[in-house]
């Protein structure tokens, strides 16, 4: 973002713009100068001057205009968010509600379907904000949220970005470092390399260049996963498993559950960066449906593959063995490697592995702009430059998690999971109830701390939300008072209690904020 760029002047960074519509310069208030630049004028900072001249995106946070909304193809909305769940951390949590929650198939494949449906719906409706109001989702969120509230997921949501791209980075360094266990292969650092400079690759140049690559990303994955189905169906080891019930399988199935909808919901945070660039006359319901598709097949896909490949593991000693001792990544290498396809097998490792780049891309595009949208001074700092800072946080922190605190890390992102539920109930209540609909947004106020709700009702509903949370998890590091009681160990409904607890809190206090601050 320009250097030039402040609360009262909205600066254009397209330098291939040569102008405002009349339409959009009376979005803004007559006191907020509009300053228009051009190619010519020179006062973009230097990373900016060099995104351009490489054809780079150099928007940052500030409202997409209606001149620059080009991106028709809807299947750009949809074929976005199929590459980035077509890989193999969504097979990898597929695998989790048997090894570790102790259902049987059947069990695993009804709880993956019905709690990925309900994370999916949220990644959806936002993202249609987009295409409605040019903003981007940590921007739309002052006015969903509470301008203070907003800042505060921001900086959330930043961690978020880095901790999942380190676990997924380390996830796919695994799986490349056992494809040639006899020989030469490649050290767990390397790998982490070779993942984070990839991601830089693509995320650098923003918007266009990255959708689309995960408009084609997701084919090799896809053809990768028919393999492994053929590979199963020809082992003969798959099994459903006895069916369970009772309190212990409650408590698996609304742990797991707990798992699939932070993965699920993971983008909610992130939906309206990608399609902020479709115009306004874009049939909003066939978004919708479009991308309700394109995320729910290769969740469901994926996951249900992964059951299935645990399913088959669990006779299989050697199988077994190898996800024991090197998690998914030895178990993808048991299937296409040992006993069966070898060096082809050895190659579709590889491009699993790789198919992290498709999953990272989302978490280091919008990190930058959830950091410009955290704190003005910092929206001074162009988009690629945070771009780049946030995956070299993501290459620092994976090579030592590789090492020593790959479970810690783990275990952390599970955890931090839980604010996507209370973030989900704050702005689906202020939406629906006291914005009742898009016609009550201004998006010229985008910026003006004495136009967008402060968030005391977003605070106090984030505060209580995170009691509710603290009360239902179930994980090894804590058990909470309710949670505890399902089941032998415990079943985890943080996230049912958190967004409860928020839900209740906000429509609580939100309308004695509006009474007694008028906003």
């Amino acid at each position: 973002m320009s250097s030039s760029t402040s609360r009262e002047e909205y600066v254009l960074h397209d330098v291939e713009k040569q102008e405002l519509t009349k339409t959009h310069l009376n979005e803004y208030e007559e006191d907020e100068p509009v300053i228009v630049e051009t190619s010519e004028v020179t006062q973009l900072s230097w990373v900016d001057r060099l995104a351009s001249k490489l054809k780079a995106e150099t928007k940052g946070i500030e409202p997409i205009t209606d001149d620059e909304k080009d991106d028709t193809d809807i299947l750009n909305a949809a074929s976005m968010w199929f590459s980035a769940n077509m890989v193999i951390a969504a097979f990898s949590l597929g695998c989790i509600g048997t090894s570790v929650f102790g259902l049987n198939f059947g069990t695993s494949v009804l709880t993956i379907i019905f709690f990925n449906f309900l994370g999916l719906i949220p990644v959806a409706f936002f993202s249609v904000f987009g295409i409605e109001f040019g903003l981007r989702q940590m921007v739309l969120s002052r006015f969903l949220l509470g301008n203070v509230t907003a800042r505060v997921f921001c900086f959330i949501n930043i961690i978020a970005c880095i901790g999942w791209g380190a676990v997924n980075t380390i996830a796919s360094a695994s799986l490349l470092h056992i494809v040639n266990p006899s020989g030469p292969n490649c050290p767990p650092w390397a790998g982490c390399l070779i993942i984070v400079f990839s991601t830089i690759i693509v995320t650098f140049f923003g918007y266009r260049v990255i959708h689309a690559y995960e408009k084609y990303s997701w084919v090799p994955n896809f053809v990768v996963f028919l393999v492994i189905i053929a590979r199963l169906a020809k082992s003969g080891n798959f099994a459903n498993g006895p069916w369970g019930g009772g309190a212990d399988t409650a408590a698996g199935v609304l742990s797991f559950g707990s798992s699939i909808f932070g993965f699920a919901s993971g983008w909610t945070t992130y939906a309206s960066d990608y399609t902020v660039y479709m115009p306004r006359t874009t049939n909003k319901k066939k978004v919708f449906i479009c991308l309700v598709l394109g995320l729910a097949f290769p969740l469901l896909f994926s996951m249900i593959l992964g059951a299935a490949a645990m399913a088959c593991a669990l006779n299989n000693e050697k199988w077994n063995a190898l996800y024991q001792s090197h998690s998914v990544g030895g178990l993808c290498y048991a299937i296409l490697v040992e006993d069966s396809l070898w060096g082809f097998g050895s190659f579709c490792c590889v491009l699993l592995a790789m198919s992290t780049v498709a999953n990272n891309i989302p978490n280091m595009y919008s990190i930058a702009l959830g950091t410009q949208a955290m704190w003005e001074p910092l929206a001074k700092v162009p988009r690629v430059l945070w771009t780049c800072v946030g995956n070299l946080l993501v290459l620092a922190i994976a090579i030592p998690a590789y090492y020593k605190f790959e479970s810690f890390m783990t275990k952390f992102m599970d955890s931090i999971g839980y604010y996507l539920a209370i973030y989900i109930a704050i702005a689906v209540s202020e939406h629906c109830f006291y914005r009742r609909g898009f016609k009550g947004y201004n998006i010229s106020d985008w910026n003006r701390w004495d136009k967008l709700p402060l968030g005391y009702a977003g605070c106090a509903a984030l505060f209580i939300g995170a009691f509710g949370v603290a009360f239902g998890m179930s994980q090894t590091y804590w058990n909470g008072q309710i949670g505890r009681q399902i089941g032998k160990f415990g079943g985890d409904i943080g996230f049912e209690l958190g967004a409860g607890f928020a839900f209740i809190t906000y429509n609580i206090c939100r309308p004695l904020e509006k009474k007694y601050t008028g906003r």
